[in-house]
């Protein structure tokens, strides 16, 4: 992990926010072998309302600590059992059939294929609209086979079915909750707003009795800002801080945290701005496309680096990372190879031919979070879109907005994925062309002719500029030394029943 000092006037500005929330921390130090206290960037939101709130960290880890699916993900980003203890795919991978483990819901009934063979189709049918052409669309039925097994019938073979599974958005849960692995404790009380997890599987003694659940096993978790859950951590009150994003990475410098405590996961998915397809004044200005072909263009994104120096990182014009599951490699953006003076200039000429027609453009609404890392990302694009005339201001992400952040790991190892979170359905300014290709893709009669239909939807996406792409996601954690069984993930997963601490 490598680090650079951020200008003076941001470290200042990162340093104060740190200094003043030290002073607010109270509480025991995690040090010996009691419970592992964790701390995860957001807020009290993303427990009290998780599936509302993803794809936020906290909602996250909520989710995957408490009501796991069928199958998770480890920190590998390895498909592993969850509620399933197994399964097999048959009929050449158009049915998947689970055998449940021995469960429970909060309440101590015993949880049956019937109950989450009803839970998972309500979830499928929530997620397929927001993802009409990913692997969901092809789940015909959710069936109840016996009372512990269940099987899923697709339409056409899915290979990225269990990695979808896999996404806390998947968990299997009630108005009371999931199967664990851990429960959240309502009688214990932590200062701060934090949940008590323990695990869901407890010992017994020979007469069949729980027993009590020994402190190393337990879990305190807190959702906080992330100046709170840095000082936590450097004053030894936490042993891992998860969530970390692009937009609190400036913090670490000023904070003096080491650089071995810091973990990057080697993350692939979206960082950028989708433009919004919104009725409005600005409406003719977005549907214009030069104008958005100029926007694109005008962001420098060598400048990225420099303002984000972590290891291995790199910035992309490109919606597709790579080729993936394409069957040619991900179309480029025709202006790639030109200077920015030159991308400024095409800019220009685009922006004075707009106005010679229209006038004056309006102010551009850019929707960003909190945090010194937003805040050199905004100057950046405030820079940019300025060279070409046009002005920009700075809303919060509940606002709406003409240019929004896109800051999300990719679900499954598929351009689907990638075309699918920024199409039409998710309310992004797309091209109708690209959205019929993906709908025949889905209803291709050959995997062959599907991956043709693909490709030329990302072609047309690309060069629609509906989406401004930056590079991938940055994920990182802090991990206290003392703490064994973290591993960096693919997948930004860290499972807390994996981690243990060390009394050395």
């Amino acid at each position: 992990m490598a680090f650079a000092p951020p200008r003076l006037p941001l470290a200042r500005l990162a340093f104060g926010g740190v200094a003043l929330v030290s002073m607010m921390l109270t509480g025991c130090s995690d040090e010996g072998s009691g419970p592992v206290t964790v701390s995860v960037i957001g807020t009290a939101a993303d427990f009290a309302k998780p599936l509302e709130n993803l794809p936020n960290p906290g909602s996250k880890l909520f989710l995957e600590a408490t009501a796991q699916g069928l199958v998770a993900f480890d920190a590998s980003g390895e498909i592993l059992p969850a509620l399933a203890q197994r399964w097999i795919v048959e009929d050449d991978g158009r049915s998947y059939i689970f055998r449940l483990r021995r469960a429970f819901w909060p309440d101590g009934a015993k949880v049956t294929a019937r109950d989450v063979a009803r839970l998972l189709t309500a979830r499928i049918e929530t997620l397929r609209r927001l993802d009409p052409d990913g692997p969901l669309d092809a789940i015909r039925d959710v069936v109840a086979m016996t009372g512990e097994v269940i099987e899923i019938r697709l339409a056409a073979p899915q290979p990225y079915v269990l990695q979808m599974l896999a996404q806390p958005q998947m968990a299997i849960l009630t108005r009371d909750g999931g199967t664990g692995p851990y429960r959240r404790e309502a009688r214990e009380r932590v200062p701060g707003g934090a949940l008590v997890l323990t695990p869901v599987e407890r010992a017994t003694n020979e007469s069949g009795d729980e027993l009590p659940v020994p402190a190393w096993q337990t879990r305190i978790v807190r959702a906080e800002r992330a100046a709170l859950a840095i000082i936590r951590f450097q004053q030894g009150k936490s042993a891992l801080v998860l969530g970390g994003r692009f937009s609190d990475l400036p913090m670490l410098v000023p904070a003096g945290v080491d650089r071995d405590d810091v973990r990057i996961d080697p993350v692939q998915g979206l960082l950028g701005l989708s433009i919004a397809d919104e009725s409005g004044s600005r409406r003719k200005l977005l549907d214009d496309d030069g104008v958005r072909r100029a926007i694109n263009m005008a962001i420098d994104r060598s400048q990225l680096p420099a303002m984000f120096p972590v290891g291995g990182w790199a910035t992309t014009e490109q919606i597709v990372p790579g080729q993936l599951d394409l069957p040619v490699p991900p179309a480029v953006p025709d202006w790639t190879g030109l200077s920015m003076e030159d991308r400024w200039a095409q800019g220009q000429a685009v922006m004075k031919r707009w106005r010679s027609d229209n006038g004056d453009p309006p102010v551009l609404r850019v929707a960003l979070p909190q945090g010194p890392g937003a805040t050199m990302l905004f100057g950046l694009v405030r820079h940019g879109l300025g060279q070409i005339g046009l002005a920009v201001e700075r809303v919060g992400m509940e606002k709406d907005a003409d240019l929004r952040l896109v800051d999300e790991v990719a679900a499954y190892d598929s351009a689907l994925w990638y075309l699918g979170r920024i199409g039409c359905a998710r309310k992004v300014h797309c091209s109708a062309e690209a959205d019929a290709a993906l709908q025949a893709a889905s209803l291709a009669s050959s995997l062959e002719e599907r991956m043709t239909r693909v490709a030329q939807a990302e072609a047309l996406m690309q060069a629609h500029n509906g989406y401004i792409a930056l590079g991938a996601p940055v994920r990182w954690s802090l991990v206290a030394r003392r703490l064994t069984g973290f591993m960096a993930s693919p997948r930004a997963r860290h499972p807390l029943n994996h981690l243990f601490k060390s009394t050395n």
